[in-house]
């Protein structure tokens, strides 16, 4: 027997050892898509201490590559869905980027999505998702407040965390969520709440629901509302969405906006109304005819915290309006969006509005 042959043999086995245990170590890593949009994330400044930037410059591919620690934590793929500043995100987007989203769950092979979005509008972008993403995988939206070119940009981190947030377990089954500077949020309540800093959201009703430092998850709070898993909003068949507009409370406010937005061609009307969604007796009559012209009415308001008080000082069962209860104005007009390709029906609606 050739005795040379066995430091070979030993040699070959170790490698071959090495390879199935690297091969092992991939196989338990979490599978995360990661689908682009644009935004601040995705752009490019002039220097680092510009404060000017174009946005949605940079792809899916570059993204992931600029951040090689995510192959650490997670076996990634990307997708560039759109790319654009998220000011310019439109309805239509948003379907665009569900039945993206929809599909990339479907698949088995898929652990987790992970969508990048600018911060302008990602509150939307999240609530309309979590109503329309039948699924207990995790959805993450992330951006950031800097470009990558930036003093202290805050991107790579953020999408760091968000991969890692959306390859945990715990993760599942809680909706859409939303993290940047560290911090989780969920979709229904979270909202942007500073123009500049980096820890720009917030959730005044609700609070975080969670933290993500140098990808350690914890989660200790669970969205106020359900996750809908089994949402009764389809849109894999829709092409567009309804009209549905926001007009905002003020003093000395008059009847001209509602009128103009009827005009338009509007199915439905959220009000950021005063106080506790209150507006002025000119508005109140505008809006009890946009209502005869089966135009939906929803009070909410602009003071950013706090529940719409139904048939308080406005006799809503009267006129037919909807209460938004605790949503935003802009995450109303997401809900109503949705809801009015289901029912006009105020009661109906309300109960959507309750239930959401």
């Amino acid at each position: 027997m050739n005795v040379s042959l066995f430091p070979r043999l030993a040699l070959f086995t170790g490698c071959v050892a090495l390879v199935l245990s690297i091969d092992a170590l991939a196989a338990d890593l979490p599978s995360i898509k990661i689908m682009a949009t644009g935004g601040t994330i995705a752009g490019r400044g002039a220097s680092a201490t510009e404060a000017g930037y174009e946005a949605s410059e940079v792809a899916v591919d570059e993204l992931i590559q600029n951040v090689p620690e995510i192959s650490d934590i997670a076996d990634v793929s990307g997708e560039q869905v759109l790319q654009t500043s998220s000011q310019h995100i439109t309805p239509e987007d948003w379907l665009t980027i569900g039945k993206a989203v929809n599909q990339a769950v479907a698949d088995d092979g898929v652990d987790g999505v992970v969508i990048t979005h600018g911060t302008d509008t990602m509150e939307e972008t999240a609530y309309f998702l979590h109503l329309t993403v039948p699924s207990d995988k995790p959805v993450v939206l992330v951006g950031s407040m800097r470009p990558g070119t930036a003093m202290s940009a805050d991107g790579a981190m953020n999408l760091f965390n968000a991969v890692a947030l959306a390859g945990a377990p715990e993760a599942r089954g809680k909706g859409v969520l939303l993290t940047l500077n560290e911090t989780v949020f969920g979709a229904r309540d979270v909202t942007k709440g500073n123009t500049t800093n980096p820890a720009t959201f917030e959730a005044r009703n609700a609070g975080p629901m969670g933290s993500v430092f140098f990808g350690e998850v914890n989660l200790y709070e669970a969205p106020i509302q359900a996750h809908t898993a089994e949402s009764e909003f389809k849109i894999d068949e829709l092409e567009s969405l309804p009209q549905v507009d926001i007009l905002y409370g003020y003093a000395g406010d008059s009847s001209h906006l509602v009128e103009a937005a009827v005009t338009s061609g509007a199915e439905g009307i959220v009000f950021a109304g005063v106080g506790n969604g209150n507006f002025h007796p000119e508005v109140e009559a505008a809006l009890a005819k946009a209502r005869e012209e089966e135009v939906a009415v929803v009070r909410s308001a602009r003071v950013g915290s706090g529940h719409v008080t139904l048939d308080a000082e406005v006799d809503d069962e009267k006129y037919g309006f909807v209460v938004a209860d605790d949503l935003s104005p802009q995450k109303a007009r997401v809900l109503l969006t949705l809801a009015l390709t289901e029912t006009s029906e105020p009661a109906r609606l309300q109960e959507i509005f309750f239930k959401y």
